[in-house]
């Protein structure tokens, strides 16, 4: 069988053919249990921890102090990329060879606890470590834990505190309209009137989670409560998509002005004076511009119109409902999911800890990003909410991408959103 994009989004319960790709669990009854010992070979499928440097943090590090803890547990890691890991997990699941335990991001546990593919978690592990309610949300379905949060990634307006200065701008913009005013002032063309530095640089993230990022701090929602209603095709949702075409109206933004994976961003070449950012940017400022950082040219501060909003992305860690080792699955996600190994994997990646009890290690404080998401997690908001997440996320930028190239207005570009939306959670 060849699986593709729309095989693997059906094989998670979007088709009529969901029960055929072994999606579902054999047993029923309360799967939270993990009782038994903790022994055997597991499996972790991860997209967190790329490159040279990450292998040698999980196999050199983490796993065997888990080792030392569970000597009868053997850890097999199947490493992925984020962009390939929905994929890899349908496919996985279509072939009946679900890993024991899956890092997922944030929104993905309702498509996936939906289809019975991950097991509920005793509660009790929600009250171990100190967390803010907003990070324990995307962990949760029907009421159940079912993942426990390990790193964040935030969404969050970085500055470049030297062009606000020459400019005569004292503090950060309030709302939208200050950032749409202080962006026309802060771009700047050459003699034949091109433009070499954007006032406001919202294309360098992910299109998606931009505009989600407006749209909660213009308090608008995704989704009601249940996830079965669309709630973004309001007026605010509108209003978010709307002011990336002012901008670019303005000529204070330019959909080119991106920054390239792996390049210098636009904030620190000087090519934007503000930018949307994730808060690993510090990491990268650290690296790259350490001048930025050491001369205080750069700040950052929470996007806000209506209300204040940062929104929270992430790495969750959970067990498969079908492992054949629960114990020893668990065991693994409870350490994963623990300071000792969140930690060490929030500081290779410049991420947020997800446990507030992380808040006085010298690794928070040294990074000013960082500190400032922990600081305002009372104002965090996350991306998902719906079971029909995993094919509506695939629609959200191309659709959006219509109106910032000017073929759609922004309400012709939500509204089609909505439709995709509403007919993807028909077919729950």
């Amino acid at each position: 069988m060849e699986y593709t994009r729309r095989s693997v989004l059906t094989a998670l319960g979007l088709g009529a053919v969901a029960a055929a790709t072994g999606c579902s669990t054999s047993s029923g009854g309360d799967q939270a249990a993990a009782d038994g010992p903790v022994e055997g070979e597991i499996t972790l499928l991860t997209p967190l921890f790329e490159g040279g440097t990450g292998k040698q943090l999980l196999e050199g590090k983490l796993l065997p102090a888990f080792k030392q803890k569970n000597p009868n547990v053997t850890v097999k890691v199947d490493y992925t990329t984020y962009n390939a890991l929905n994929e890899k997990l349908t496919t996985s699941l279509a072939g009946g060879l679900m890993p024991d335990v899956v890092m997922l991001g944030v929104g993905w546990i309702p498509p996936f606890a939906h289809k019975k593919v991950l097991a509920p978690l005793p509660d009790e592990l929600a009250k171990r470590y100190e967390y803010e309610d907003r990070v324990l949300e995307p962990s949760r379905f029907d009421g159940k834990l079912y993942a426990l949060p390990m790193v964040l990634d935030t969404r969050i307006v970085t500055y470049r505190k030297d062009l606000f200065a020459e400019a005569g701008i004292k503090a950060p913009p309030k709302d939208w309209a200050e950032l749409r005013e202080m962006s026309k002032e802060l771009a700047r063309r050459d003699g034949s009137g091109k433009l070499t530095r954007v006032g406001f640089d919202p294309f360098s993230i992910d299109l998606r989670q931009c505009w989600e990022t407006f749209l909660f701090a213009n308090d608008g929602n995704l989704f009601d409560e249940a996830g079965q209603q669309v709630k973004f095709n309001d007026d605010k949702g509108v209003e978010a998509l709307q002011l990336f075409l002012d901008v670019l109206k303005d000529k204070s933004a330019d959909y080119s002005f991106k920054s390239a994976a792996g390049q210098p961003t636009t904030l620190q070449q000087g090519r934007s004076a503000m930018m949307m950012a994730n808060n690993s940017l510090w990491v990268q400022l650290k690296k790259e511009n350490p001048e930025l950082l050491k001369e205080d040219k750069v700040g950052a501060f929470i996007l806000a119109n209506k209300v204040p909003a940062m929104l929270q992305g992430g790495t969750l860690v959970a067990r498969s409902a079908s492992t054949k080792h629960a114990a020893a699955a668990q065991a693994l996600v409870e350490y994963m999911g623990s300071p000792d190994s969140i930690l060490p994997t929030a500081e290779q990646r410049g991420s947020v800890p997800g446990v507030q009890n992380l808040r006085t290690s010298e690794y928070v404080k040294d990074n000013g990003f960082v500190k400032l998401a922990l600081d305002n997690m009372s104002k965090a908001r996350s991306e998902g909410g719906t079971a029909a997440w995993m094919e509506i996320r695939e629609k959200i930028k191309t659709t959006l991408e219509t109106a910032v190239v000017g073929q759609r207005t922004a309400k012709e570009a939500i509204d089609e959103l909505a439709n995709l939306s509403k007919e993807a959670i028909s077919r729950l």
